[in-house]
């Protein structure tokens, strides 16, 4: 049996992304195969088309892009007992395999049940997104109830959700965006937006314990201003400044998600009792990969782009 693929076979533009033909994987002990409902589209996946992700070399080649999907169980390898085929499930892959695919091989520590409440579509559009939040305010930034929070970027796909796990665990939630996404992110509950554009975070806030930075640079150095001391200042883009942070006694951090089945089993709790709801912009058939890399690009994005996939 075979499956259709979105591959690149060397790096460079969307135009490198290509339709195959391969065979069917085979589940290893431990392992299930998923037929792909639906794939979200990251960032992350045209840095690896372009070559400019560490993790992706040429000796990797040829790739299957994306990362997380939702889908239905197909097969499981004969240790699996927790999951049957048939069963909806949503997942992050490490980089070794590919999303934009009819099918594909899921680890132990990368799926959960895939929440009832929520299509294939929206379920796609959570592992990776979501587990960037989650990891980046909770497990570098120890969020707690009652914290103050603020989060730049929020309307983007991390940031949407990052508002939305913020509240959920009982902090009050700032947040930096564009002045025509003010509403959209008051709606995801921030309590206060701040239109980047024409004003000055620094000159509304004080006293942060959590600055959640998804745009770096400039933005990243002026968010010492407003932090406490003994707060954190977490990035996925870039490490905050040592100096600084060691004069405020900051905890700092840069780093990537990673598959974790535990915590993806917690979002999909919060997703069934509707306290987070993904954002999906916009979707697009599989075999239009290229065109959402260059919308993810070019765009002015709320939320996530997905993929659909027939079988």
């Amino acid at each position: 049996m075979t499956m259709h693929a979105i591959r690149i076979h060397t790096f460079g533009g969307p135009d490198v992304l290509q339709d195959d033909t391969l065979p069917l994987p085979e589940p290893k002990a431990d392992e299930i195969l998923v037929r792909v409902a639906a794939a979200s589209v990251n960032p992350v996946d045209g840095k690896i088309r372009e070559g400019k992700f560490a993790k992706v070399n040429d000796e990797a080649l040829p790739v299957t892009l994306g990362r997380d999907l939702s889908g239905v169980v197909e097969r499981c390898g004969p240790a699996v007992q927790d999951i049957a085929p048939g069963e909806a499930v949503f997942a992050l892959l490490g980089y070794d395999r590919g999303a934009y695919a009819q099918h594909v091989i899921v680890k132990p520590d990368e799926w959960a049940r895939k929440p009832g409440n929520l299509s294939h579509v929206e379920a796609a559009a959570v592992p990776l997104a979501a587990l960037t939040a989650w990891q980046g305010m909770i497990d570098h930034g120890s969020l707690r109830r009652g914290q103050r929070v603020l989060i730049h970027g929020g309307a983007g796909g991390v940031g949407h959700l990052a508002i939305q796990i913020a509240k959920a665990k009982g902090a009050w939630v700032a947040t930096t965006c564009a002045g025509e996404d003010l509403d959209f992110v008051r709606s995801l509950g921030a309590d206060m937006a701040i239109d980047y554009r024409s004003e000055k975070f620094e000159d509304r806030l004080s006293d942060i314990d959590l600055v959640y930075d998804l745009i770096a640079g400039d933005t990243q150095e002026r968010s010492f201003q407003v932090l406490k001391q003994g707060g954190a200042l977490i990035s996925t883009l870039q490490e905050p400044d040592k100096a600084k942070a060691l004069y405020k006694n900051i905890t700092i951090a840069h780093y990537m998600a990673k598959p974790d089945a535990r915590e993806l089993n917690e979002i999909a709790d919060l997703l069934a009792a509707k306290k987070v709801k993904p954002v999906v912009a916009a979707t697009y058939a599989l075999e239009d990969a290229a065109k959402t890399e260059i919308a993810l690009a070019k765009e002015h994005i709320r939320g996530k782009i997905v993929l659909t996939v027939r079988s």
